[in-house]
């Protein structure tokens, strides 16, 4: 009799995993996947960005926008850092503290260099121009650090600084609902808006 209980229970329990499995691994993504495309199938698709047929980014995931030799270009507008060097498969930050004398050194290095491909002194120089997000892939940066980069993709473009700033304005996202987050400006976004303007010579 013992032997036949605990066969059952052994059945049963195969019967629910495979209904676990079943319901869970399959029907619940699809159906996620499906909804997902319904609502917001732009977001679902991974929110890609298309120029002349072509895709150029996502909405969602930062970019570098430096040369084949990895310089910054000066008539771009420069996301902020990445520890993951913009991978979305290698997503994450880099797990320093704020004790660290890597990212202490790391900061500093950075913010002489924000500053001077700016021509600004290292105290202008925001936060996020010289920290990475969580992710890595933060498509965003702060409205300060894009006003300290207008003087130089204004002379970068040939253009005047308060059109530039027309473009980063449009490019400006308020906080997600009114009240989440805080603002920013998408750099893709922007820096396409910059090409469609004035050319991707620059």
């Amino acid at each position: 009799m013992p032997t036949l209980r605990s066969g059952r229970q052994l059945v049963a329990a195969v019967r629910a995993v495979l209904l676990a499995t079943v319901v869970l691994g399959l029907v619940y993504p699809l159906v996620m996947v499906g909804l997902a495309q319904l609502i917001a199938p732009s977001r679902a698709d991974g929110s890609l960005v298309t120029r002349d047929g072509s895709t150029v980014g996502s909405s969602l995931v930062g970019q570098a926008f430096t040369s084949e030799a990895g310089d910054a270009l000066p008539q771009y507008f420069q996301s902020r850092p990445s520890a993951s060097d913009y991978d979305g498969a290698a997503s994450g930050g880099s797990n320093l503290g704020p004790n660290s004398s890597d990212l202490v050194g790391a900061i500093t290095e950075r913010r002489e260099q924000v500053a001077a491909f700016n021509d600004v002194t290292p105290d202008q120089v925001p936060a996020d121009a010289v920290t990475a997000s969580a992710s890595g892939l933060d498509p965003g940066i702060s409205p300060a650090y894009a006003e300290l980069q207008v003087a130089r993709v204004a002379e970068a473009r040939g253009a005047s600084p308060s059109d530039v700033t027309a473009l980063v304005d449009g490019a400006t996202h308020g906080r997600d609902l009114g009240f989440i987050g805080a603002p920013y400006v998408n750099v893709l976004e922007l820096n396409l808006a910059l090409d469609e303007r004035y050319g991707t010579a620059g």
